[in-house]
């Protein structure tokens, strides 16, 4: 592979690591939550509403990916960003008071556009980079969607750390910046033509670029977690953490010039290596599968799962209507917390929820980051499949649905914690998951029609479920809206959110076993490769 397109690749990655850091504004919504009630004067049922509208724009994905499919990615990114600038300026104005508050419609439909921009960004990042990393989408994965879940702690500590924590700036940074980064990346990220075989070389140097990349990521998270515990940071303080914190997001750059600088000095270095070739699942298997399906005349061979679906073929599959409500059980319940994280915080005593937010978003970074990487080692050393790691995630967030019920003292610390690394785990390993059950041809619609989970999982979970059984509880306030203190007021909607858990985890035990042929084909295939590597050498 040339020195160039090696760097433009790896160079592409970190522009759209940068576009995923600051692309989950959608997770920020209990940050100035409240204002908008407050100055709206709304229900708890209204504000979720609200919150869903927001979550509805996602639904819109699907248009992020049929354009993926026809479009360059510079494009695609261009759309998302001016999307969001002018859906998060609008409610910066609102909450800022610059303009009078809007029809309730009116913000329902300017939520609706900020969510729907970020659809655009994660599609145009995510379609890209696995395309362009094959053989370690689960690693890709993992760093694309931790640092998606960073963005709102980014976002939120900065925030603090230089606005103390005012909600219109806050409002005012998820507008610009996004739109900034995105600008600059249209630069550098693209779609780079198919390799067809690789050296062992190559093979090792991925691998140790993407472990640089995870220790960064890790240094980050720790640090933007350790800012979050300091009691009173003095402006200087915060200032120093901004700058260093902006230092390290530029840190990933020398991947890219080390990669350049190192391959160009390369002189007929093909020459003296054997290659290899990548295919995923075009074994003999598959080829003696194809051939005795042409060989019945007249009947069209049912496709498997493990090749290239059209989306229509993907839709008519099992396997991804299994897929598709598990992760409705994980996502639509996690954003339920997500969403209502300032109004649990109040219920539970807490007037201040930024740290509850940086917690879920930190250790949804983890949960993402860890379980992109695990799931990629126990495929390539056991065959295990990645539906596995989702069930256990799933029962693991049941156990935090049940301490967050119980409302003990300090289960809402603990209970952030397991919900972030949870929701984490289901996103990082469900998009690998899907390119490897359909293929990567029609991913990009693929992938946002899996994603209609996020509105319909934040309809049912959120806007009903929470918004119906809070108002149950709450009381009316004078001037309108309500509210509501104690550990009752969110009590039957965890108790419900466990039960999804737990039919997530039936479902994702089920998809385990009626994938495992899939990826035994999958670790046969790069075991097959090995050992000819071996010979050759």
């Amino acid at each position: 592979m040339a020195a160039s397109s090696t760097a433009s690749k790896w160079l592409g990655l970190v522009a759209a690591v940068w576009i995923q850091s600051i692309s989950g504004n959608n997770y920020t919504f209990s940050n100035y939550s409240d204002a908008l009630k407050s100055l709206m004067f709304l229900t708890q049922l209204e504000l979720n509403n609200l919150s869903v509208a927001k979550d509805v724009g996602k639904a819109f994905g699907l248009l992020a990916g049929f354009a993926s499919d026809q479009f360059p990615t510079w494009l695609i990114l261009l759309i998302g960003s001016v999307e969001g600038l002018i859906g998060y300026g609008v409610q910066w104005l609102v909450v800022s008071q610059r303009i009078q508050p809007l029809p309730y419609w009116q913000m329902c439909i300017f939520l609706c556009m900020g969510g729907n921009s970020t659809t655009w960004m994660n599609t145009a990042v995510l379609v890209t980079c696995i395309r362009n990393f094959r053989r370690n989408r689960g690693p890709v994965s993992g760093i694309l969607k931790g640092f998606v879940g960073l963005s709102t702690a980014i976002f939120t500590n900065i925030c603090s750390a230089l606005f103390a924590d005012d909600p219109s700036s806050f409002l005012l940074m998820l507008s610009i910046v996004p739109f900034a980064v995105c600008i600059s990346g249209i630069f550098f990220l693209r779609e780079l033509p198919a390799v067809k075989s690789t050296t062992v070389a190559e093979e090792n140097e991925e691998a140790r670029y993407f472990g640089v990349l995870n220790v960064v990521a890790i240094v980050i998270a720790l640090y933007l977690l350790a800012f979050g515990f300091l009691p009173n940071p003095t402006a200087l303080l915060s200032t120093a953490f901004a700058v260093v914190l902006l230092v390290m997001l530029a840190s990933p750059l020398g991947i890219p010039v080390h990669s350049f600088i190192k391959n160009r000095f390369k002189v007929g270095l093909d020459m003296d290596v054997e290659r290899v070739n990548e295919p995923l699942l075009q074994n003999k298997e598959n080829e003696s599968a194809a051939e005795k399906g042409e060989a019945v005349v007249g009947v069209k061979r049912r496709v498997e799962v493990g090749e290239e679906h059209t989306v229509v073929e993907a839709l008519s599959s099992l396997e991804f209507w299994i897929m598709f409500v598990s992760f409705l059980c994980g996502v639509g319940t996690g954003l339920a917390v997500q969403n209502n994280l300032g109004q649990i915080g109040l219920a539970l005593g807490y007037t201040d929820v930024s740290l509850f937010v940086s917690l879920i978003s930190i250790f949804g970074f983890f949960g993402r980051i860890i379980s992109g990487s695990v799931s990629e080692h126990f495929i390539k050393k056991a065959a295990t499949p990645r539906p596995l790691w989702n069930a256990a995630s799933q029962i693991v967030m049941a156990l935090g649905y049940i301490l967050l019920a119980l409302a003990m003292p300090g289960s809402l610390y603990i209970g952030s914690v397991i919900v972030g690394l949870c929701y984490g785990v289901r996103l990082a390993i469900t998009v690998p998951t899907a390119s490897e059950l359909f293929g990567l041809k029609y991913y990009g619609l693929i992938y946002n029609i899996l994603i209609l989970n996020l509105p319909l999982g934040s309809f049912l979970f959120s806007g009903l479920l929470a918004g119906i059984l809070y108002d149950r509880e709450a009381t009316a306030i004078p001037g309108g809206g309500n509210t509501c203190v104690g550990g009752h007021c969110y009590r039957l909607v965890f108790v419900v959110m466990t039960g999804a858990c737990v039919v997530g985890f039936v479902l994702d035990i089920l998809l385990y076993f009626r994938t495992k042929k899939v990826y035994n084909k999958i670790y046969m295939s790069r075991k097959h490769k090995s050992s000819i590597t071996s010979i050759k050498q």
